[in-house]
């Protein structure tokens, strides 16, 4: 069970003041265009800390308050993005299930109903059909304990019309074997229930309708029967895949397939019927004597990060197809503070999956890289952790793809013991990098630094723009720690001090700035920490050998 997340539903709240943002400022300090030129450009002064305006009744004013585990997806001439229901001060419980916001140029979001207020009845009629043929009572229907998370949406054409088509979770954290509620006083010696997920469909989804099509598929063991848990602190998990975190893909063949996983033993791979969007082979009992005779069922096992463990720190699987190979984005460690997302590839949905260096993914061959976020810290900021669980989606009619997740604010800030909580979603375009010198058309995917305001292109970037002092951030795996920021000063005679020494070179053509030996991509975003906020240049890149990622953003 993903028991990280119950974190999120116990917290009150205090008020806290937190740096704010002040007059627009549309200064472009690369020297490459007049920043005059486009009237329509404002940059955003939403602020981070959004405790100001939590309660439901400022909804409307959220912008991207609220938001965990987003999945977005076009439709109708807005982005539409639904996620899990976690909420400051857990103002939104009570008011529906999976609720999302809309926009439509991906900087200014607003509030949209989600699919459904109660617990769908066919939840707790799978749940106890399944234990009535595990010889298990039934738990009643007002007994049952809900969590509702991450959901994906996608566009889909079924009988040639556009529909948005949801996959949700819905976790029952009940006991198996008593069909107790889930605490420590009640523990039966069993594991938590099976979490399952479902389908619904909309092509309203601005009046927040949508058809529930129930039951896709299920938490399963290889374990038969055996739901015996020795004590709390066993994590030896009973279930070989989690029903939790699904992606959709459709292969450019037009195959469906559901990607879904959640710690326990790795990712599942689970072929649909494009026009139901339900398994195209009968799944059976969620139980099974074997791995083997499990996965002819529910799915083979496209990647796992420890091929060994039963309750290994990887989830929330999304895939994107792009150019030949299929992109498989995941998020690393627990969410409130170490979440990180990497990012593996393959030519096949099926897999095998492989890192930048040659890891092997689907045979759980260790920690993989590129990291694509991680938790960090800019100069006079507070900055962000918790930065995973991601979705990826392509801008409509560019080749511009983009990151969004929620980010977190670390824990006591101004004195919040409960800063953590606050989750604001992160929208991040991604550029594509090369894995190194010697292999500059090997591009992989990595976020920005800076999250996206849609600041106007104001023409080419220069090399002399790029003279001056930037703050530059390691982006390496550390455990639970925001990574931090250092001077990195590029002279005009293309040498460099401070963070990185040696020399620099760059390609206007392809905007690619060569640090030593590491490859980065330089584009225009805004500078979210400077006061008032303005725009900047920033860079983010990577190297196959580095396992860690580079970014910066120009200060001076």
């Amino acid at each position: 069970m993903k028991l990280k997340y119950l974190l999120i539903l116990s917290i009150s709240i205090t008020t806290l003041t937190f740096v704010g943002c002040k007059d627009d400022n549309n200064d472009d300090p690369s020297g490459g265009g007049d920043p005059g030129t486009d009237t329509d450009f404002t940059i955003p002064t939403y602020a981070d800390d959004y405790s100001a305006i939590a309660s439901w009744s400022n909804r409307n004013d959220w912008n991207l308050a609220n938001v965990h585990d987003p999945s977005v997806a076009y439709y109708d001439g807005y982005y539409y993005m639904y996620g899990t229901d976690a909420s400051y001060g857990n103002e939104a419980q009570g008011h529906g299930h999976f609720q999302g916001k809309r926009s439509t140029d991906l900087v200014n979001w607003s509030w949209v109903g989600g699919p459904f207020y109660d617990p769908p009845s066919w939840v707790a009629d799978s749940l106890n059909a399944i234990r009535s043929r595990m010889d298990l009572d039934a738990i009643a229907a007002g007994d049952i304990s809900y969590g509702y998370w991450a959901p994906v949406v996608r566009k889909v054409n079924v009988g040639g019309q556009d529909i948005l088509r949801m996959y949700y979770s819905i976790v029952i954290d009940n006991y198996i074997k008593t069909g107790a509620v889930n605490t420590s006083s009640n523990f039966d010696g069993s594991w938590t229930e099976r979490a399952f997920i479902g389908m619904c469909e909309s092509t309203d989804p601005a009046g927040a309708v949508w058809t529930d099509k129930g039951f896709v598929t299920c938490s399963s063991s290889d374990r038969g029967l055996d739901y015996n848990r020795s004590s709390l602190n066993d994590w030896n998990g009973y279930f070989y895949y989690n029903a939790i975190d699904p992606t959709y893909s459709v292969t450019p063949e037009g195959e469906h397939y559901l990607i879904h996983g959640s710690w326990h033993s790795g990712f599942a791979l689970l072929q649909l019927d494009p026009t139901t969007g339900k398994p195209l082979n009968t799944l059976g009992n969620p139980w099974a004597s074997s791995a083997s005779e499990l996965t002819a069922r529910y799915g083979e096992r496209v990647g796992t990060r420890t091929a060994g463990s039963r309750w290994q720190g990887s989830e929330a699987p999304e895939v994107i197809y792009k150019d030949g190979y299929y992109y498989l984005f995941m998020a690393y460690d627990g969410l409130d503070v170490p979440y990180n997302t990497r990012v593996v590839r393959s030519t096949n949905i099926e897999g095998p999956y492989y890192d930048i260096t040659g890891r092997n993914f689907t045979n759980g061959a260790g920690d993989c890289y590129p990291i694509v976020t991680h938790p960090y810290k800019f100069n006079l900021s507070y900055g962000w952790v918790g930065i995973s669980h991601c979705c990826i989606f392509q801008k409509e009619n560019t080749d511009e793809w983009f990151y969004m997740s929620q980010g977190r604010l670390p824990v006591n800030v101004g004195g919040n013991a409960y800063s953590n909580a606050i989750m604001m979603g992160h929208v991040r375009r991604i550029v594509w990098c090369p894995a190194s010198t010697s292999d500059p058309d090997d591009l992989w995917p990595i976020a920005l630094p800076e999250r996206y305001a849609a600041v106007p292109d104001y023409g080419t970037i220069t090399q002399d723009s790029l003279v001056g002092t930037w703050e530059h951030i390691n982006l390496a795996y550390n455990y639970g720690q925001q990574d931090g920021a250092t001077a990195l000063t590029l002279k005009s005679d293309g040498t460099m001090s401070g963070a990185l020494t040696g020399s620099w070179s760059y390609d206007a053509t392809k905007k690619q700035l060569t640090l030593g030996d590491v490859i980065v991509c330089v584009e225009r975003e805004v500078d979210w920490e400077a006061s008032p906020r303005r725009v900047t240049l920033v860079y983010a890149g990577t190297e196959k050998n580095l396992n860690a990622t580079y970014w910066g953003k120009k200060s001076k």
